[in-house]
C-alpha cells in the first residue's frame, strides 16, 4: 500500500455544477478542519506538558488536563477523517490493486466506498443519538472537573457526518464517471 500524499487527491470533477460546488466546498472545509486539528494537537501537547511540570515541580494537581486533552484528540481525530478519506488514506486493501485489471480495480474501489459509506452512515447516526442523549440528559464525565459529554460526542458526530459526506461524494463520482463513459 502506498503512503497517501500530503495533499488530498482530488476526485475527478463532476459535470453537475451543484455537485462540483459541493465537492469544492467540502475540500475547503476538510482543509480548514485539518489546520484546526493541528492547532488542537499542539494545544494538547502544551496542556499535557503543563500538567507534568505543574505536578512534578509545584506538586499542583490538575484534574482537567486529561479530559481536555482527550476531548481535543477526539476532535482532531474525527474532524480530520474526511480529509484523510479525500486522500484515500483509510483502509482500501491496496495489496491486490496491482494484480487486478483496471476495470476490476475500479469496481473494487466503488465497492469499498459503498461499504464504507454504509458503515460510516450508521456510525454517524449513532454518534448523533449519543450527542442527543448527552445533551438532553445533561451528562458529564465522572471526574471532579465534570465537563459535559456533548462536547466529544458533538465532535464525533460532526466528524463522522463530514466523513459520510466525503464518502458519498466519492461514491457518486464512481457512478458519474461510469455514466460519462457510456
Amino acid at each position: 500500500m502506498s503512503a497517501p500524499s500530503a495533499v488530498p487527491q482530488r476526485e475527478p470533477g463532476f459535470a453537475n455544477p451543484l455537485l462540483a460546488g459541493l465537492q469544492g466546498a467540502l475540500a475547503k472545509l476538510n482543509g480548514l478542519l485539518m489546520y484546526l486539528s493541528v492547532v488542537a494537537l499542539l494545544l494538547t501537547s502544551a496542556v499535557l506538558t503543563y500538567a507534568v511540570v505543574a505536578r512534578y515541580f509545584f506538586r499542583a494537581p490538575t484534574d482537567w488536563q486529561d479530559e481536555a486533552s482527550v476531548f481535543m484528540l477526539v476532535g482532531a481525530t474525527f474532524l480530520t477523517s474526511g480529509y484523510v478519506q479525500a486522500a484515500r488514506g483509510h483502509v482500501g486493501i491496496e495489496a491486490v490493486a496491482g494484480w487486478l485489471p483496471a476495470r476490476v480495480n475500479r469496481v473494487r474501489l466503488a465497492l469499498i466506498d459503498v461499504l464504507s459509506l454504509a458503515f460510516c452512515a450508521f456510525f454517524a447516526w449513532k454518534s448523533w443519538t449519543l450527542l442527543h442523549e448527552a445533551w438532553t440528559d445533561n451528562q458529564t464525565t465522572t471526574s471532579t472537573f465534570a465537563p459535559p459529554l456533548w462536547i466529544p460526542y458533538g465532535l464525533m458526530a460532526a466528524g463522522m457526518s463530514i466523513l459520510v459526506l466525503q464518502l458519498a461524494m466519492q461514491t457518486l463520482s464512481h457512478f458519474a464517471r461510469r455514466k460519462e463513459a457510456a
